[in-house]
């Protein structure tokens, strides 16, 4: 490099740090709906539609960020909201937002916490095709009641197999005269998994994950 490409270099540099690759993940966001009951508020959940994919499931509203309708990551929680509930955009009042989180399966969640000011009974309008039905839990009830905690293994791997059965590889480890560790499966890391087992229903994974950093920030001081 010569010494004018350390200047274009700096320049080129981000002024925020963000995340690295971010266009080869699957980037989406999710609004945390918080309703006021009485002295409280309470989480709003979908039990996903059984058609769609991770059916019978339940999440907070959300999707994909899509870069043709989305302006930002909070634009396209609040569609998606509205697109599954019905809600329309001046009836959310978006408080704050999560730290990022990126799953071991290549997605990043952006996620928003935001206040309903709806009629349960009439503002809401749910999208059959895509919810089934829809839960109210108290957050009260999380703070009392912590998850139980899992772990599963994730391994990183040269090859697959495709429908024939047959082996795939999809990077070339002796070719490229890697280490022979890197021909079989290698651990990556014990990912932990929350499970809250409400009378209702169970919720864990991701939508699990959010309601944990949000207790524990309730919790700290």
């Amino acid at each position: 490099m010569k010494r004018q490409g350390l200047e274009k270099l700096k320049q080129n540099l981000p002024k925020y740090p963000g995340i690295m690759g971010r266009d080869k993940f699957f980037n989406a966001a999710v609004l945390i709906p918080l309703i006021p009951q009485g002295e409280e508020y309470s989480f709003l959940f979908e039990k996903r539609a059984k058609n769609i994919r991770q059916g019978g499931e339940i999440s907070f509203p959300g999707g994909k960020f899509e870069p043709e309708q989305d302006k930002s990551c909070v634009n396209a929680a609040l569609r998606e909201t509205e697109e599954e509930l019905g809600i329309q955009r001046d009836q959310i009042q978006v408080v704050g937002r999560l730290d990022t989180f990126i799953s071991p399966r290549g997605i990043i969640i952006e996620s928003f916490i935001g206040v309903l000011d709806i009629e349960i009974d009439h503002d809401l309008r749910p999208d059959k095709n895509e919810v089934e039905d829809i839960l109210l839990i108290p957050v009260s009830w999380f703070e009392k009641n912590p998850p139980k905690q899992y772990k599963v293994q994730v391994e990183m791997k040269p090859y697959y197999f495709n429908k024939k059965g047959e082996r795939i590889s999809t990077l070339p480890i002796e070719e490229l005269g890697l280490p022979p560790r890197y021909h079989n499966p290698w651990p990556s890391l014990d990912y932990e998994v929350f499970v809250f087992e409400h009378p209702q229903a169970i919720i864990w994974g991701i939508t699990a994950r959010l309601i944990v950093d949000i207790i524990s920030k309730l919790n700290t001081l």
